[in-house]
Order: structure tokens, then C-alpha cells, then sequence
């Protein structure tokens, strides 16, 4: 039988995308830090960079939870496990409150929030509306009973008589309280946006000064005090065992990831995976590194952003020739998205071409628009370092680059089932001991992750086993990511 856990928890839900749902999410794991609660961060769906924001915010690494890549049971099983009693756990949503894969909303935020036996608070955005406001979130309200809609937020408030009106209408249509009023704020004064969507924690210098602006425009602003009260009468929850398919056969290899402002997309439970086998990580910049560490048995090369950063990766050509030297010595390398685009011929970026590691025979393009948006399913059905043929695999991509079409394409694994891959129909470019995907992977999602990328490194090592390993002399990994102060990446003339 499975414990139970007592877990105070909030789902911040949305009407919509950008209804402020992040905003409130910093804003109460900012709040409850400064009052000296413990907290815990969750990002409904495979989103990487409101993860960060959330981390950030929270000083603990923020875990995705995503039903369509995981199941119920798995991403229940992952907020128990590193949920916090005594304190606050913040689930961040997604998109609207009933978004999902169809018209049934399989898979939304709602769902979720249903899993988790979650309170649910609705951030409202009120532009320009006023007692509409009451309809939008009653018909919330009637479309799942089953979902609890314990309070309202509402975000971009013009005044105090829009604020009144606004409450008063909610509150007597609905019988739910509104437990914060936000006033609209310019949106430079808070989370700058891009392509891709929000800049990174990574890139944006002017942290400290968002977490006084969230702290002083919107935290007084929110009834902390009764949303705590409302998170604590979540029901307990069941606690199951942790999940036996950590790989432990990963004892002394050491597994290297790049790890900057550039290359910042890694699930925690990506590396806890390889940690629990056994092996050594070993974070390395292609910002600054001039080379590759000399003993490396794998590489792992997330995603992330080297397109604003294509100038300065371009410009170390010693660790591009670096990684194309070992990786054409038979270094495994398993590269998703950003990685992709890194170990390229070349990338295009807003009509500048920059020289990338050249292990892959191809370029790619970043184009103004995305190229690849959600949820991709694949079939491994050719030979390869990391998977066995016949695997079915579960990600997700999003990405505005393209690889530039240049006659014949080269080797690929997988038969894209669902989305959009590298080419039509295909994804996952294996050169050598090279694995290249638009795909990203989560290890909770697709144990097989982690044991093709240490059979692959145990294979590697086998093969120089008659070199001796130096020491590894790393230092301990902070509790909290260095955000690196870096700008984002400038136009060659």
C-alpha cells in the first residue's frame, strides 16, 4: 500500500495562453520563499523555458508533468515524489484550462488538476472586459464540475472601479472568491518575449530586478494568505514507490553535457536518470570550453537557443573542431533540437551564415516562423547506437529551424508517426556513433533513453579500455543553476 503525503497545491490555470498564469506562479513561489515556506515548482506539459522561469523562482529544479508523454499514473507518481509537505507546491498550466489534445480536452491542464486532486486557481485576463468575465469563468465552472475551481485571479486590471465591477460579477455569478486583483503593468516589466517565446533565465541579466517587481507590483496584490489556506485543503495523496527503471549500469562513465546560455533544455530527470546509473556528468560551455574534457565515453547535447548565440559558438572554432575530431573518433552523441542545429555544417540566422561543429552533412535555416510545434511520436526502424529497432518513441518539438533541403538526405532512424521531424516522414539523422533528432525526449516518459545512451558510452569506453581514465576532480553541482550573464547573441556585420 502507498503512504499518503500531505501536499499543500495550487494548479494556476488560464483562460487562455498568456493570461498571466506564469506571472502569478513567480509571484507565489517568490512570496512563499520570502515568508520562509518551503516550495515546490511543476510545468503542466513538456515546456522547457517556464520550467526554468519556474526553477528560478522556486531555488529547486521545476519537473514537467505531462500525461500525453508519461500517463496518469507517472506524472502523479512524479509530483508526489518531489512535491514538499509543510509548504507550497505550484503547478503552472498550460494553454487554456481545458485545451488538450482534442475537443474532449485529453490530456489538458484540467485532467491534470483532476489527477492530482488539485485546487484549481483561474487567472483571468480582464482587458477590456468586465461582468463577461463572470460568464467565462461559470462556463469553466459548468463544463467539468468535477474540476475544483477553488478562486480567481484576476490579471491586467485598468483601475479600481474595473477591479470592482470585475469581483462582484464573479463573485455572485460563480460563488468563488476572487483572491487577487494584478493592475496592468507594461509587459516590460516583467518577462521579455521571442520567438521561441519567453527569454530564458539563462540570458536575461535583469533578474534581480524582476524579482523586486514581482514582489512589489504583484505579490501584494494576491491573498496569499487564503490561497495557502485553500492549497492545504488538498486532500492527502498516494505516495507510490520509486520507479525501478533507473539504468544502473552507467557506474564510471563519464557522460558530458553542454550546459550555457546556449544549450540550457535538459529535464532534471534526464540527468537524475544518468546520475542514478552510476554516471559521472560533467557539465561543460561551448561558449567558453576550448575543448572537449579528454575522457569523455558519451556526449549530451540538448536544446536551447545557439541561434542568438550562433555569432560566439561560431567564433570557438577550437571547440568545434574539438567535438568533430572526437565525434568522428566514435565518441557517442546524442543531440535533440539546439543540438541538432550545433552539430551542423552551418546555421543560418537572420540572413548571417555561421560555421557550426560540421559533424553532420547538412545545414540548417532558422526561419521566421516555427517549423515543427508539439507533440511527435516516432518508430525506431533502422540500426543505431541508442535504440533497438522496433522502439516506439513519445516527445515533443518545437522548433523554427529546418534543415536546408541539399540533395540526398542523410542516414535517418525513425519513421515520424505523429508531427514533423527532420524530413517529411522521417527524423533522428544517425551518422557514425552520432544520434541527431528534433525530437526532445523525457526520461520518466521513455526509460529507454537512458540506457541507449549509456549502452552506448559502455560500448565507447570498452573500445579505449586500454587507456587509462584520469580523474574526474568536479565540483559539486550547486542546488540552484548558475544563470549565465550573457546577452543575448548580435548580428555579424
Amino acid at each position: 500500500m502507498a503512504a499518503l503525503s500531505e501536499l499543500p497545491r495550487l494548479v494556476v490555470a488560464g483562460l487562455s495562453g498568456e493570461s498571466g498564469k506564469t506571472l502569478v506562479s513567480l509571484a507565489l513561489l517568490l512570496e512563499a520563499r520570502r515568508r520562509g515556506f518551503p516550495v515546490r515548482a511543476f510545468k503542466k506539459g513538456p515546456d522547457y523555458i517556464d520550467a526554468s522561469w519556474l526553477e528560478w523562482a522556486s531555488n529547486k529544479p521545476a519537473r514537467n508533468l505531462d500525461t500525453f508523454l508519461m500517463g496518469f499514473d507517472r506524472a502523479a507518481g512524479s509530483f508526489a515524489w518531489h512535491g514538499v509537505p509543510a509548504g507550497l507546491n505550484v503547478v503552472e498550466g498550460n494553454r487554456g484550462l481545458f485545451d488538450g489534445l482534442d475537443a474532449r480536452g485529453t490530456h489538458s491542464t484540467a485532467e491534470l488538476a483532476k489527477a492530482l486532486q488539485a485546487p484549481t486557481v483561474l487567472v483571468v485576463n480582464a482587458t477590456k472586459i468586465t461582468r463577461t468575465a463572470a460568464a467565462l469563468v461559470l462556463g469553466c465552472q459548468k463544463l467539468d464540475p468535477a474540476v475544483w475551481i477553488a478562486a480567481v485571479i484576476i490579471n491586467q486590471v485598468a483601475g479600481s472601479r474595473h477591479a470592482r465591477v470585475v469581483c462582484d460579477a464573479i463573485e455572485y455569478a460563480c460563488r468563488i472568491p476572487v483572491l487577487g486583483v494584478v493592475p496592468r503593468a507594461p509587459a516590460e516589466t516583467f518577462l521579455p518575449m521571442r520567438h521561441l517565446g519567453l527569454v530564458t533565465p539563462y540570458e536575461y541579466a535583469e533578474r534581480d530586478l524582476l524579482e523586486r517587481n514581482l514582489l512589489n507590483l504583484v505579490a501584494p496584490h494576491l491573498d496569499f494568505g487564503r490561497l495557502l489556506g485553500i492549497a492545504r485543503e488538498a486532500p492527502p495523496v498516494p505516495v507510490p514507490a520509486l520507479p525501478s527503471e533507473s539504468p544502473r549500469d552507467g557506474t564510471n562513465l563519464a557522460i558530458g553535457y553542454l550546459h550555457d546560455g546556449a544549450f540550457c533544455f535538459y529535464y532534471p530527470e534526464n540527468l537524475d536518470a544518468l546520475r542514478a546509473s552510476g554516471a559521472i556528468l560533467v557539465p561543460v560551455s561551448a561558449l567558453s570550453s576550448d575543448v572537449l574534457p579528454p575522457a569523455l565515453d558519451a556526449l549530451y547535447i540538448g536544446g536551447g537557443f545557439p541561434e542568438t548565440h550562433a555569432r560566439r559558438l561560431s567564433a570557438n572554432s577550437s571547440f568545434l573542431a574539438s567535438v568533430r575530431g572526437r565525434a568522428f573518433e566514435g565518441l557517442p552523441v546524442y543531440a535533440e533540437c539546439g543540438g541538432l542545429m550545433f552539430l551542423s555544417r552551418a546555421m543560418v540566422w537572420q540572413g548571417n551564415r555561421y560555421p557550426m561543429a560540421g559533424v553532420l552533412p547538412l545545414d540548417v535555416e532558422v526561419d521566421a516562423t516555427p517549423q515543427g510545434h508539439g507533440y511527435i511520436e516516432m518508430e525506431v526502424d533502422q540500426p543505431n547506437p541508442f535504440f533497438e529497432v522496433g522502439t516506439r518513441l513519445r516527445g515533443h518539438e518545437f522548433h523554427y529551424s529546418r534543415i536546408v533541403p541539399d540533395g540526398v538526405p542523410p542516414p535517418t532512424a525513425c519513421a515520424v508517426v505523429r508531427g514533423t521531424g527532420c524530413f517529411t516522414g522521417r527524423d533522428a539523422v544517425v551518422w557514425h556513433t552520432v544520434w541527431a533528432s528534433y525530437a526532445h525526449l523525457h526520461a520518466l516518459a521513455t526509460p529507454e533513453w537512458a540506457r541507449g545512451l549509456l549502452r552506448a558510452g559502455a560500448a565507447w569506453a570498452g573500445r579505449r579500455a586500454g587507456a587509462p581514465n584520469p580523474r574526474w576532480s568536479l565540483p559539486a553541482e550547486p542546488s540552484r543553476p548558475e544563470f549565465a550573464q550573457s546577452g543575448p547573441g548580435v548580428r555579424r556585420p
